[in-house]
């Protein structure tokens, strides 16, 4: 074959298809021959393949084509094809192997190397499919219902309920008219049944966190009847709470049992927990029997806290002691399956390891233990707290025996906590012995538990007024643990009795240090702070106080009266309105609330909170002398009357009431009333001379033959009074000159005064009659008319009446005394 291939002559001038030749060695040819595997293909296949015309490079030259020799002739391989490199058509072309890689006459003259064809551009985009198809029209539709199911679920976890539930009820509808379009074009076969059961439980989900039980229940009765949804039957279970929820607990345990028998065991856990709502649906309808077999059952296939502690509430409802004793061990045994502290500790000075215990000790992890563990603590010591009294003969016996428990176990350390419960325990019932006993064997223990103890046995003293004692546990506490924020407020509290505030500030603030929501240290801060007259940093106090505690009636009525003290009275009021709406029937908030508004002039105002105040405590007699005020200001005296009658029922002894009584049956113009309410006065008090005076100008002016007689006692009843008080004055000169004596060195004459003036007060007639010589009858011989205008509290009204009285506060003439 090769014999008849001749080679292009050489040429010195410039060749057209000059650099064809040149070429990479990798693809040199000249050992083909002797590729086995090469010449085998070639006898095989590639004989087999169509011939191909061969191609001639185009030029733009003139000039004529180099050609080889010979004739004219095409020359033809073996396999049917012309030979690269012979004369075809006349045209000759030199032989070349490389002819495919892309070399044409442009590369000679520049252009760059582009087999690939990249130079000419990226690629023309890609036209957009049109959605005018059915089928793409419901692709669109089921990724908007997926979207809305999406949307409905972040709305909830974000709190907007009602959001949440008008997405889940828009994915409802778009999904009903996707299934209608579905059915009309394809089989029954091809609906997405999961995107049906999303829907219709995303529904369901959005009804209950809006409390729309019924719709609820009917939306998952349409999940739980389609047998087409393989898991369907485990929502029972959500059915069984919404029953649970709504008390109706026979359907709850019903649908309990039912989505029990569905699930598999391979769902151990999911088992466990639908039991313990069985087993609270029992204990809700009071069937401890039943409840006990379901937590029992839990306890022996996989032990838990919550199961343990309702078995140990079921026992004690049924009075079961030995059972009680059994599950309260069974408790103690659970494994808590948390880690202690020991990982924390480092056990040598690397900076990465002190690092990194540094970091994962307040990880959510270690959160997540902690609070296992503080609940499993609190399982336990409300345990011990239930059944001590029960197991035993006594509370006493029964708690020993609970922590002898508990020290066996691992939770050792809960021991003394039980301890220290026991101690309280015996303080709630008023045993303060017993408390002090059982506290005062902890000031041995560690350090921890003692300065517990001795902080409790300081406020156990500190109630009991026995300061010094209280102090000294005080020290103890703060000396055993100087970091306990209880302890500090003690020590504290003891120094704030002593009266050195300043100090007890300090204490007050250390605690706050250690423990910066210690509420009682900054309620205490704010009151030491008050009371050292520094209003604003009290007032700061309190403030951070509200921000932690915004319900606390304390700290609003603590702002209230700073803010009294700071005279803004708007300010107090509003804090005063916010205190009630925590405490709307404190009476005493009521009344101060209703002496702000009449501090401001507001009468309507304060004259709704007073009557609230009387309403809710009736035996306040500063209210009731405001409200009796307030209806003779604005000319109802009879309405008076009821208050200043419930005021002489709580201060029998004080005439002042009684004759407040009879100033307003006068004013009214009841005048036999007011007579016979003067009499009576007249029967209780004989000397009063204001009663008197009312009843000589009643008897007067209604022509009564009893005038003579008061007119008699009205004239002795004002000597009596005048010479009261010029004893009164010569005891106070005698005790001024006894004074002066002292000074002067001879103290022994004005003893000698006062002995005589004892004496004569001695043989006064009458003067050994109760009310004679009471500090009241002292205050009634300079009585007035009881209903008078008053200093303090200007009356309109009053002052107008005081005009139209023709014989109020009036002197009796000397014609009507007798010769």
């Amino acid at each position: 074959m090769m014999q008849n291939v001749h080679p292009a002559p050489e040429n010195n001038e410039d060749d057209l298809y000059s650099g064809y030749n040149d070429y990479n060695p990798m693809f040199d040819t000249e050992d083909l021959e002797n590729d086995v595997a090469l010449q085998q293909a070639a006898r095989t296949s590639h004989g087999r393949r169509p011939p191909v015309t061969a191609k001639i490079p185009a030029t733009s030259s003139p000039r004529p084509l180099a050609t080889g020799f010979g004739s004219k002739a095409t020359l033809t391989s073996s396999v049917g094809r012309p030979m690269t490199g012979t004369i075809q058509d006349g045209i000759s072309r030199p032989m070349t192997a490389v002819q495919a890689a892309g070399y044409t006459k442009a590369a000679v003259r520049g252009s760059s190397f582009d087999p690939l064809g990249q130079a000419r551009g990226p690629a023309s985009p890609l036209e957009k499919k049109t959605s005018d198809s059915l089928e793409e029209k419901m692709r669109q539709l089921e990724k908007k219902v997926n979207e809305l199911v999406e949307e409905s679920c972040v709305a909830n976890s974000c709190g907007d309920l009602k959001l949440a539930l008008e997405k889940a009820k828009e994915a409802g509808r778009q999904e009903r008219e996707l299934l209608r379009q579905r059915e009309q074009i394809a089989p029954p076969e091809s609906i997405n049944l999961d995107l049906t059961y999303t829907v219709l439980l995303n529904l369901a989900s959005q009804y209950v966190a809006n409390e729309m039980y019924a719709e609820a229940l009917t939306t998952y009765q349409v999940i739980v009847k389609n047998k087409m949804f393989s898991n369907g039957g485990i929502l029972k279970v959500n059915m069984g709470n919404i029953y649970l929820k709504q008390r109706n607990y026979s359907k709850a345990i019903k649908f309990y049992r039912m989505a029990l028998d569905q699930i598999t065991s391979s769902h151990k856990q999911m088992r466990i927990k639908i039991m313990e709502n069985i087993g609270v649906a029992f204990i809700k309808t009071g069937q401890y029997v039943d409840a006990i077999s379901s937590f029992e059952e839990i306890m022996n296939i996989s032990p838990n806290l919550k199961a343990g502690f309702n078995l140990i509430l079921c026992y004690f409802a049924i009075g079961n002691g030995e059972q009680m004793k059994k599950a309260f061990k069974n408790l103690i045994e659970v494994p808590l399956e948390v880690d202690y502290e020991d990982k924390y500790i480092s056990l040598n000075d690397d900076l990465h390891t002190n690092l990194l215990i540094e970091a994962i000790k307040n990880d959510s992890l270690s959160q997540i233990e902690r609070e296992r563990k503080s609940l499993a603590e609190e399982y336990i010591m409300t345990a011990a707290k239930l059944i001590a009294p029960a197991i035993e003969t006594s509370f006493a016996v029964g708690y020993d025996w609970c922590v002898d428990a508990v020290k066996a176990s691992h939770y050792v350390e809960l021991a003394n906590d039980l301890e220290i419960n026991k101690a309280t325990t015996y303080l709630r019932q008023q045993n303060f012995n017993q408390a002090l006993e059982t506290l005062k064997m902890f000031e041995k223990k560690d350090s921890r538990v003692k300065s517990a103890a001795a902080t409790n046995l300081s406020f156990l003293y500190y109630l009991g007024n026995e300061l010094e004692q209280a102090t000294n546990y005080a020290d103890l506490a703060v000396n055993s643990d100087r970091y306990n924020p209880s302890a500090l407020t003690n020590k504290g509290n003891t120094v704030f009795a002593n009266g050195d505030c300043e100090k007890a500030a300090e204490f007050y603030k250390e605690a706050l240090r250690n423990d910066s929501l210690c509420t009682e240290a900054l309620y205490n801060l704010g009151l030491a702070y008050k009371k050292l007259n520094r209003i604003d940093e009290a007032l700061d106090c309190f403030l951070k106080l509200h921000a932690i505690l915004p319900n606390s009636a304390q700290v609003l009525y603590q702002l209230a009266n700073i803010y009294q003290i700071m005279e803004d009275p708007n300010q107090a009021i509003e804090w005063l309105l916010q205190l009630i709406s925590v405490v709307p029937t404190d009476p005493h908030v009521l009344s101060k609330l209703g002496n702000l508004y009449d501090t401001e002039g507001d009468k309507s105002q304060a004259f709704h909170y007073y009557c609230e105040s009387y309403r809710y405590f009736p035996s306040n007699i500063e209210v009731i002398e405001w409200l009796g005020a307030y209806y003779i200001d604005t000319q109802f005296c009879e309405k008076a009357i009821e208050y200043f009658e419930r005021a002489a029922l709580i201060l029998p002894t004080q005439v002042k009431w009684q004759l407040m009584v009879a100033s307003c049956y006068r004013r009214s113009g009841n005048y036999q009333k007011a007579l016979e309410k003067y009499k009576v006065i007249h029967r209780k008090f004989p000397e009063n001379v204001e009663c008197l005076r009312f009843l000589v100008r009643l008897c007067t002016d209604m022509g009564l033959k009893e005038v003579q007689e008061y007119i008699t006692k009205l004239k002795k009843a004002e000597k009596l009074k005048e010479i009261r008080e010029q004893r009164i004055k010569s005891g106070r000169e005698g005790k001024e000159g006894a004074a002066r004596s002292r000074k002067e060195g001879s103290g022994d004459s004005g003893g000698t005064k006062g002995e005589r003036l004892s004496a004569k007060l001695k043989v006064l007639p009458g003067t050994n009659e109760p009310y004679e010589g009471s500090s009241s009858k002292e205050i009634d011989a300079s009585y007035a008319d009881p209903l008078g205008p008053q200093p303090e509290r200007p009356k309109t009204a009053a002052r107008k009446r005081t005009e139209e009285d023709d014989f109020a506060d009036e002197e009796l003439g000397e014609d009507l005394l007798p010769e």
